[in-house]
């Protein structure tokens, strides 16, 4: 009734509605007149030679419409979700995580899915899902109440690590405080400089080490503690290379706070977009069997 309706009122006729949905005219408008009794208001005005909207069948309209296309998506979804994923998908980590972890996944994605467009996106900040118009964002953080739909896959220490030749020369720091005697290499994606959280009993300790260098990318930071310049705070994959090679040690470890959660973020909605939940589902499935996000 709902798709006769609107039938008429865009051929503005009852003759011609009716042929294009394959009913009789008589039919359709006695279907028209007994939706008007339902809902006890006149959708049309109606002359000899044509058929109006009236200010009460225009606002219908429009709610007809929307539903009628909310209705089609439904459909096209379910019949897409055992179909092959085509479409664009935009997929959005951290710059050095995005590298290390996400790419090869996408990569992966990208082969299986070949009628997917795919665009990765890294940056070490957050990327507002909805406003800048990604599908799916890796995030290492503590997440808020956003919304939108999170599947957590690992975790991650934060570490504070020098070069062993470093620690010789200037000692090995056994508190937070004691940072306060050292060099510090910040790496700062934002600012110019950042505290350090550390964990004293319940509650979080931070320390604004003197700086030595600061640096908006964890290459650099790395490359600066690797060259024996200070102490750097990372999350661990950022060094995990050097860290397993030796040309980083690990100091302070008795007062890190607890790993933060890796989550696979998206905006999925009621109803799940083929390509959107195929990439999902790989990508939870690998970071949650990569050994070195537990």
């Amino acid at each position: 009734m709902m798709r006769l309706f609107v039938g008429v009122a865009e051929a503005e006729g009852f003759a011609r509605a009716a042929r294009e949905l394959g009913v009789s005219a008589p039919a359709a408008t006695r279907a028209v007149a007994a939706l008007e009794q339902r809902l006890g208001a006149p959708l049309f005005r109606r002359t000899t030679r044509r058929v109006r909207l009236t200010e009460q069948g225009e606002r219908y309209l429009v709610d007809c419409r929307r539903i009628l296309g909310e209705l089609a998506e439904a459909e096209a979804s379910l019949a897409g979700a055992h179909g092959e994923p085509s479409g664009p998908l935009a997929v959005t980590a951290p710059a050095m995580f995005g590298r290390l972890h996400v790419a090869p996944i996408l990569l992966d994605y990208a082969r299986r899915h070949r009628q997917v467009l795919p665009r990765l996106f890294l940056a070490d900040r957050v990327v507002d899902l909805i406003d800048e118009g990604f599908d799916v964002a890796v995030r290492i953080a503590h997440l808020g109440d956003s919304g939108l739909t999170a599947a957590r896959v690992g975790q991650m220490r934060r570490v504070v690590c020098a070069a062993p030749d470093y620690l010789a020369r200037h000692g090995v720091p056994k508190l937070p405080a004691d940072l306060a005697r050292h060099q510090a290499i910040v790496f700062a994606p934002v600012g110019p400089g950042a505290e350090w959280p550390f964990r004293a009993g319940q509650r979080t300790q931070t320390i604004r080490p003197p700086a030595r260098l600061v640096a908006n990318t964890a290459e650099v930071a790395v490359a600066a503690a690797v060259a024996g310049l200070g102490l750097t705070s990372l999350l661990r994959y950022q060094a995990a290379a050097e860290l397993k090679s030796g040309k980083l040690a690990i100091v302070l470890a008795d007062h890190e706070l607890p790993p933060v959660p890796i989550h696979v973020v998206h905006r999925e909605g009621p109803r799940a977009n083929p390509r959107l939940r195929a990439f999902v589902d790989l990508a939870v499935e690998r970071l949650r069997a990569d050994k070195a996000l537990r």
